[in-house]
């Protein structure tokens, strides 16, 4: 192995058994282990923060299965090389195609795997740091499985520390005592390679007798232990209090989270959509207009960016913040889904189906119907809802369901439709 190359791509593992992290995949009786001891992958998406191991399940996918594997950056790769490769694999026992940062691609780009995917031509994993709900085409989408990536855990970044040491072309010669290791995992926030990264500067750093401690870290580093990582732990926590902030009506609170996220590199957009969502499901139609805003603020903030993108986020998040509450609309919804599946695919009431013919008609379709705006105020007093569940009601202004209730039912289809 060269030496030039860095730490984490010298020990980058080339089997499921060396692998550091993601045992609800790659563990006993997890999906990925299992579809590669039976030689069948399918088409799927990697979806997780930085140095999660997205990169490296596609190269033990390559080391463990026997087809050809082909493997394009979103970064330099464009429709051309996409077709290049589906050219090549055409005729190909099952051949792979890795495309790391598959975010990156336009739809256009995207469109080009559709025809390849859906026709078997190749196997298609993608890897991701943006959620693939909103970055990856919809129709690209349905033809993939979602896997979630995990920041890896304080004794799994341990493990990784110690297997660097142990197993390293260079790290492996030099006397290496790990003292401290508080400043090397508060810095990594989760992120393996970040981790190794720095271990590896440390290391460099202090010659071949090394005592890693948290204060030979900060001194390499040149920096404090960050207050706010994008991939690690507090990347979740603070997106919580600043969602939390908002909610609990503190644009004070709200715009320091705010201030944290930008100071610590956090995608623009990450915030942007997060305040869509909330203006919907905290805000809704207690003030209709937060929701435009929020939409508005999405929009600038991606054709700007970065400093001033700042400006515009504050803006909003004030506004957001200090508007009235209420979220009668995500309840409404929650509970609608819930009868949905509890009461199953209930008929349309006759007096409310279409009857675009006449044999339609003759059967009931649409008769008694009351178009309301010949009623006084546009209103008519009919049932709209399937027998079995009449008078039910799902939207209440004002309405203040359980909270926590709530949040396991949207969790859930959640986890129904990633697979976590």
């Amino acid at each position: 192995m060269n030496p030039q190359v860095p730490l984490a791509e010298r020990i980058r593992p080339s089997g499921l058994n060396e692998l550091v992290g993601q045992d609800h995949l790659a563990g006993k009786g997890g999906f990925l282990r299992t579809a590669i001891e039976n030689g069948k992958v399918p088409s799927m998406i990697f979806w997780g923060p930085p140095g999660t191991g997205k990169t490296t399940l596609a190269n033990i996918i390559a080391h463990s299965i026997n087809s050809p594997f082909f493997q394009l950056s979103a970064v330099n790769a464009g429709v051309k090389e996409v077709r290049e490769v589906i050219e090549t694999a055409k005729g190909q026992k099952s051949p792979v195609l890795f495309i790391d940062e598959i975010h990156r691609f336009n739809k256009g780009q995207q469109d080009a795997l559709l025809a390849a995917v859906e026709k078997g031509i190749i196997t298609l994993i993608g890897a991701t740091t943006e959620n693939p709900s909103f970055e990856v085409n919809s129709a690209l989408l349905s033809r993939c499985q979602v896997y979630l990536l995990k920041p890896l855990t304080e004794p799994e970044l341990n493990k990784l520390l110690h297997t660097a040491i142990e197993k390293d072309i260079i790290l492996s010669k030099k006397k290496i005592q790990l003292k401290e290791t508080s400043a090397l995992l508060n810095i990594s926030g989760g992120d393996g390679r970040k981790l190794l990264n720095l271990l590896e500067i440390v290391c460099e750093a202090a010659g071949n007798d090394v005592t890693v401690t948290d204060e030979l870290v900060m001194e390499v580093a040149q920096r404090r232990i960050a207050l706010y990582d994008k991939s690690g732990e507090q990347h979740y926590d603070i997106i919580s209090a600043f969602i939390k902030s908002v909610r609990g009506s503190d644009p004070n609170a709200a715009i320091y989270w705010l201030a944290r996220m930008i100071e610590g590199g956090e995608d623009v957009k990450f915030i942007a959509r997060r305040m869509v969502i909330l203006a919907s499901e905290d805000i809704g139609n207690a003030n209709p207009t937060a929701l435009v805003m929020a939409n508005a603020c999405f929009d600038a903030v991606t054709k700007i960016g970065y400093p001033e993108a700042g400006i515009i986020l504050s803006q909003c998040v004030a506004y957001l913040a200090s508007s009235p509450k209420s979220n009668a609309a995500v309840a409404a919804i929650a509970e609608a889904q819930a009868a949905v599946k509890k009461f199953g695919d209930l008929p349309v009431p006759l007096h409310i189906r279409n009857a675009p013919t006449r044999l339609m008609k003759n059967m009931g379709y649409g008769k008694d119907y009351q178009y309301s705006h010949s009623y006084e105020n546009s209103f008519s007093p009919q049932e709209y809802l399937p027998e079995t569940i009449k008078g039910m009601k799902f939207y209440e202004p004002g309405k203040n369901p359980r909270e926590e209730e709530l949040r396991k039912f949207l969790k859930n289809l959640w986890k129904d439709k990633y697979n976590y």
